[in-house]
């Protein structure tokens, strides 16, 4: 006999208490728990589960038991250390509203979603006593979801909590004047058609000029039509490329006239209340394009005779939250923008220049106000204690990475040479102590190289480089995770709220598919619940320097989960903590600036600390600013590749090195590593035999040769097509195809499994 609890209903969040009151002898059944879960996604972890159908002792052993059988059996997941449905929806998701149903409720699909099957439907209500704009078809909303329990109807329903800014059923193009005089919309998306504008809806659009058009219906022959709404402006100008991203992924760029004011007339911040700490030699180490400086760090070996060997480390953050006060025109700008975002041409800050590159910018020889961590390690790199400051600092010297490295490799320059002594070596003595706890930590260490572009004066691109990893940026970046760590720390034992960085370990179906692309290659990866980062260094450790390094770096890369915000902590996987919360960069993340005001709140700094208001809502506020973050890691991915396609648009025909990033059924992704650019060559191109998918080994094989690609293969290529506006090319393999490891052993395993996927191409088989 199964217990019934009196639960919450999954329509209000809000409702009575979850703890079963039931006989000591009665176990709950797989379905009552699984109902459970589905209808308490916030209070689904083991102990809550527990707590709620009142287990104890031995029953516990047996609930664990049970949780992880339906694991196994892919009926539940596990996220965050809480449990959920297997392909359930997070409890806040962005939608977006798609129809109605015959009753006239509103049905949504979620913006994103990479689940089993097609995406589930939601029906949206309205959260009780709501006030002022009603969602419609079309809409993006941020909403709360339940799971129904009707086979027949929608699989959840959401509660809206936010509407977004509406969005037209406008695209972008370049408006194209051709020889014969006639108009055309050239594409900026890689699946967008090409359009033809008439003149009475040329809207004074001009050769060049990037405009938004509204399509009209297709005709059953030829190119759709369609008619531009508005010039946004001319690829002639500087900064045309981003500007393409800003407006396909809706990327505010354009601060309101009342956030400009506030702006303008914010005072410097004054002395009183803070400890002065103006004669402490904090310097800043940044790019030495930088425009803005908000860490600052010093360092000192600890004169306690308890601690022989440790140093005290200090970190100093820009205080932001002095300026940009909770509900004020500067605050939500800053929370719609969600965070700085960063193009080769151009910036689109946070915060406006007068915030972000004076008043809070760390400058040399300038007063400024700070949040200031002082921590103090052992000798082995372990952090013994920490406190926080408001303080108002002076940086005494402004420096770029390679700068004080060179110092430190005995070059220094006139800057340099009079703190090398003073300030930089116990820096770097700082560094080599903390290195040793990270070493211990053991976090996961992939080293991927960043790339970065440089431009003409015309806004083109001058050349790709990958600048040199210093101990310089290892130094700043090790400090950084040490505040962040001492932020999270002193909220969570202040029980103060606050926005965590979480980062989940891998789930168990990637682990899994992991683990078979592993075996093919005669590496293992042990099975667990509990995987750890130092698990993935030993695999990374054991193909160092082989021909396949690159591949299961790239492997290991993907099965990771994606970072985010969430007010509940899972720990940071990758970095290998238990508590992390981003405290650093408060100038270009709105993540940070909520832990500086609950720094203020909990330790009674004086004014800007986090309100209730504000605190009541951190939900929905990590939900809005993780979704800004993928919004503009897009943005800035798309406005690279649309560069780098410009470039090397007058290279057709050329031949180059590339690398295999990716394997799909419709061909093979590859990039370009000299330039970071990806490019595309069809499965129907790949000529001389029948090609299959191999999911598991990331292949495509010839079925009668068994001979193929794999992922991250060195190949040569040959550039045929380049789409500049949408950012792609098209290549040609010139490369022959290769034995693969396992591809003949697994041979008819592969092609039954191709079979039933439909996923067989051949010569002429299906273009993507």
């Amino acid at each position: 006999m199964a217990r019934r609890i009196s639960g919450r209903s999954h329509g209000d969040p809000r409702g009575a208490d979850t703890r079963a009151r039931v006989k000591d002898d009665y176990r709950p059944s797989r379905d009552e728990i699984l109902r459970y879960i589905a209808e308490n996604p916030d209070r689904s972890g083991k102990r809550e589960i527990a707590k709620a159908f009142a287990l104890r002792g031995e029953d516990r052993i047996w609930l664990k038991d049970l949780l992880r059988d339906l694991q196994d059996e892919g009926l539940l997941t596990k996220e965050r250390k809480r449990l959920t449905r297997a392909g359930a929806l997070p409890h806040v998701a962005v939608l977006d509203i798609v129809g109605r149903d015959a009753d006239g409720v509103l049905l949504a699909n979620p913006s994103e979603y990479t689940g089993p099957g097609s995406p589930p439907v939601i029906a949206i209500r309205m959260s009780r006593g709501a006030t002022g704009p009603v969602p419609g078809i079309g809409d993006r909303v941020l909403a709360k979801t339940f799971p129904t329990e009707d086979p027949t109807g929608p699989a959840y329903t959401g509660r809206v909590m936010k509407i977004f800014e509406k969005r037209s059923e406008a695209v972008l193009g370049i408006f194209r004047v051709l020889k014969d005089g006639s108009f055309r919309i050239e594409p900026v998306e890689r699946r967008q058609p090409e359009l033809i504008v008439d003149k009475e809806f040329q809207n004074g659009a001009k050769n060049g000029d990037l405009v938004e058009v509204e399509p009209a219906r297709a005709s059953r022959y030829g190119l759709p039509h369609a008619k531009v709404l508005a010039v946004l402006g001319s690829l002639t100008s500087e900064k045309a490329v981003s500007m393409i991203a800003i407006h396909a992924h809706d990327i505010p760029h354009v601060f309101p006239a009342d956030v400009i004011a506030e702006a303008g007339a914010a005072k410097p911040a004054a002395l009183a209340g803070r400890e002065d700490w103006r004669d402490l030699p904090l310097v800043t180490i940044d790019p030495a394009d930088a425009k803005d400086h908000d860490d600052a760090v010093f360092a000192m070996p600890d004169t306690d005779g308890k601690n022989p060997g440790g140093v005290v480390v200090t970190v100093a953050i820009a205080d932001v939250a002095a300026y940009v006060r909770y509900g004020t025109p500067l605050d939500r700008e800053a929370l719609k923008r969600g965070n700085s975002v960063y193009f080769p041409d151009r910036v689109v800050p946070m915060l406006p220049e007068r915030i972000s590159n004076d008043l809070c910018s760390l400058r040399e020889g300038e007063d400024r106000p700070a949040i200031a961590v002082r921590m103090t390690f052992s000798a082995e790199g372990r952090k013994l204690k920490h406190s926080f400051h408001r303080i108002m600092m002076k940086s005494a010297a402004k420096l770029a990475y390679p700068q004080a490295q060179a110092a430190i490799d005995g070059v220094p320059d006139k800057k340099t040479r009079p703190i090398l002594d003073s300030v930089l070596k116990p820096l770097w003595d700082a560094y080599a102590v903390l290195k040793r706890g990270r070493d211990a930590r053991q976090p996961l260490e992939l080293e991927l190289p960043e790339r970065k572009i440089l431009l003409k004066p015309d806004g083109t691109v001058d050349r790709v480089i990958v600048p040199e990893r210093l101990d310089a940026h290892k130094l700043i970046e090790e400090f950084m995770i040490q505040a962040n760590v001492a932020a999270a720390e002193t909220l969570e034992g202040k029980k103060e709220s606050l926005v965590y960085r979480i980062h989940d370990a891998p789930s168990l179906a990637k682990q899994e598919s992991l683990r078979e692309f592993l075996a093919t290659l005669s590496l293992s990866l042990a099975r667990g619940a509990q995987m750890r980062p130092s698990q993935f260094n030993g695999i990374l450790e054991r193909v160092r320097g082989a021909d396949n390094e690159a591949l299961v770096n790239e492997v290991v890369l993907r099965s990771q989960s994606q970072a985010e915000y969430s007010p509940k902590n899972i720990g940071h996987f990758g970095l290998n903590l238990k508590r992390y919360a981003h405290f650093t960069s408060p100038i270009r993340r709105y993540a940070d600036l909520i832990v500086h005001r609950g720094l203020i709140a909990a330790l009674g700094l004086g004014p800007g600390g986090l309100t209730q208001p504000e605190a009541d809502r951190l939900e929905e506020v990590a939900a809005l600013i993780s979704a800004t973050e993928r919004r503009a890691m897009a943005a800035e991915r798309d406005t690279v590749d649309r560069l780098i396609a410009a470039y090397l648009a007058e290279r057709i025909n050329d031949t180059f090195d590339a690398r295999i990033s990716g394997v799909t059924k419709a061909g093979l992704f590859v990039q370009l590593p000299q330039y970071g650019a990806d490019g595309f060559i069809p499965v129907s191109s790949l000529n001389g035999d029948y090609y299959i998918y191999d999911e598991t080994a990331r292949s495509l094989y010839g079925e009668r040769t068994g001979k193929g690609y794999q992922l991250a293969d060195r190949v040569e290529v040959r550039l045929l097509e380049v789409a500049p506006m949408a950012g792609a090319m098209r290549f040609e393999m010139l490369t022959d195809p290769k034995p693969l490891p396992g591809s003949r052993r697994s041979f008819h395993k592969a092609k039954g499994r191709a079979r039933a996927s439909q996923s067989r191409f051949g010569p002429r088989g299906r273009r993507r």
